[in-house]
């Protein structure tokens, strides 16, 4: 059966940790057990670092023997998402291209992990360079959901989502770029979050789509999210977008609103056009239900209306895949990752790019990339791309203009819960509609998160999503610290809780 340890949130094993209840070997050693005797049920890790993993953990409760100053969270092992550069250790997009690549750095990220001495237990599966919504899309296999192996975990970040909802590992950082966090939250019971664009550096990200990706968070609680945030967040020169300025309290914060259970005048807006049609009726009951606790527990309830937020997904879907096309132009077969020579005809630079690419992109890569390339070129440059940034324009305008009226903006984080593995990976545009509450805030760049708060009729976890302006990170935060603490606990009934690790 499951060691009782790995039950455990963050927060909690960090301080049995700091009272030498446990040591970081026990523990870690108890999520690699966990994590190779899961994996090969659900391929949740493409890398698993054992002992890379080990040598932290053994160098941690060495540390804290000698009565060093640690970092709270130190020994606590941690997943990463395997498009976050990791210093010799694979790092592949769930891509055929990349081979074995191993890279000569670490991401800013992977550094302050590192630093405050997280043990890195693997790398988690996703969909080929981040682009799906199911992680179905994984030259390497799709990740199953543990709370039905046949269904879904999300996308693109499932591999993530999986392994902290199948109880693997406390942590693990994925990334979102049109709700690649938060839409495996929402269909795994995990806690996701995308914080402000530029909060956390993106410097070892390999980019999918460089104005919208952004590093978060993957956990099973709230002050787990916010410990782990603040750990990484913060000013870095090595990215040109990120913010220089302090990282807010966002622990404090959560442990504050928890004990209290209220938020006194608390404004609250319901976006109206987030909601409704082609929304799961059990997913709506569950948002509704959770928007009059809030209502109970002191907020004010307000339905406001962003119009532009209806063109949110064909904005998103022209202006990503033109960023894609721009930054996979570097997998070429020539500098990193695998090179393929053509069968026939001459060996030039163009042939082998083209027998490279052909060979190690997946067919979702391949169709956003000549999507991305048909939007800018010449002739419909101005007609779609064009238009789309203007949209992109109106919907920033809409952000603004409600949140002069609210708080926060509330809605379900994905119109249904996890559907089965086939239902919609032959339609794209089926699959696509998984992001239409997601979206928005990537476009705008305003923080959004994903807590779970139900279960359905068919005992599957059922998210809420929380979006507050930029830079205000900790409203986000207080109102998730709230909702959560007037939830049922989710997670706690994951079905692989009771897996036998055979």
């Amino acid at each position: 059966m499951m060691n009782d340890l790995l039950k455990k949130s963050a927060l909690e094993l960090a301080d049995m940790l700091a009272a030498g209840e446990i040591t970081s070997l026990e523990l870690t050693s108890a999520c690699l057990d966990r994590i190779e005797a899961l994996n090969p049920r659900i391929n949740a890790f493409l890398y698993i670092d054992r002992e890379g993993a080990l040598a932290t953990a053994a160098e941690v409760d060495a540390k804290r023997a000698e009565g060093q100053a640690l970092h709270r969270l130190a020994g606590v092992p941690i997943a990463v998402k395997d498009n976050i550069v990791t210093r010799g250790i694979p790092t592949t997009c769930a891509s055929k291209i990349l081979g074995d690549w191993r890279p000569p750095y670490d991401a800013t990220v992977i550094e302050r992990i590192h630093e405050a001495g997280l043990p890195i237990v693997g790398k988690t599966n996703m969909d080929e360079f981040a682009m799906g919504s199911s992680t179905e899309h994984s030259a390497f296999g799709a990740t199953l959901n543990p709370w039905d192996v046949e269904r879904i975990p999300g996308g693109s970040g499932g591999g993530s989502a999986a392994a902290v909802a199948a109880f693997m590992v406390p942590l693990a950082l994925g990334s979102d770029t049109g709700g690649s966090i938060r839409q495996p939250g929402s269909v795994t019971g995990t806690v996701g979050a995308k914080p402000t664009y530029g909060q956390v550096s993106r410097y070892g990200l390999i980019a999918m789509a460089s104005s919208l990706d952004q590093i978060g968070p993957v956990t099973r609680t709230v002050s787990d999210a916010a410990i782990l945030t603040e750990l990484i967040a913060g000013h870095d020169p090595l990215d040109s977008t990120s913010l220089d300025e302090p990282v807010a309290p966002l622990l404090d914060t959560v442990t504050a609103v928890e004990a209290l259970r209220t938020i006194k005048g608390l404004r609250v807006g319901v976006v109206k056009e987030l909601s409704g049609e082609g929304y799961q009726e059990d997913v709506l009951a569950a948002f509704n239900a959770s928007v009059e606790k809030l209502r109970e527990a002191g907020a004010e309830i307000h339905e406001v209306s962003c119009p532009s937020f209806d063109y949110a997904l064909a904005a998103y879907y022209l202006i990503m895949p033109a960023e894609v096309s721009s930054n996979l132009a570097r997998f070429d077969g020539m500098r990193y990752g695998i090179r393929v020579e053509p069968s026939e005809g001459p060996v030039t630079a163009a042939s082998v790019m083209a027998a490279t690419r052909e060979a190690g992109f997946g067919d979702e890569v391949k169709r956003r990339i000549i999507l991305g390339t048909h939007v800018l070129s010449a002739g419909y440059y101005d007609a779609y791309y064009g238009s789309a940034q203007k949209v992109r324009t109106l919907i920033q305008r809409d952000f603004e203009r409600v949140f002069n009226e609210v708080d926060v903006l509330v809605s379900p984080t994905a119109p249904t819960t996890a559907f089965k593995f086939g239902d919609k990976v032959d339609d794209p545009m089926a699959m696509y509609l998984n992001d239409v509450a997601t979206i928005p805030a990537n476009l705008a760049g305003v923080p959004a998160m994903s807590i779970p708060v139900a279960v359905s009729s068919e005992n599957l976890p059922i998210g809420f999503q929380i979006i507050a302006p930029a830079r205000a990170d900790q409203t986000m935060y207080e109102v998730a610290g709230l909702v959560e603490s007037l939830s049922d606990e989710v997670a706690a009934v994951c079905p692989a809780a009771s897996w036998e690790e055979k």
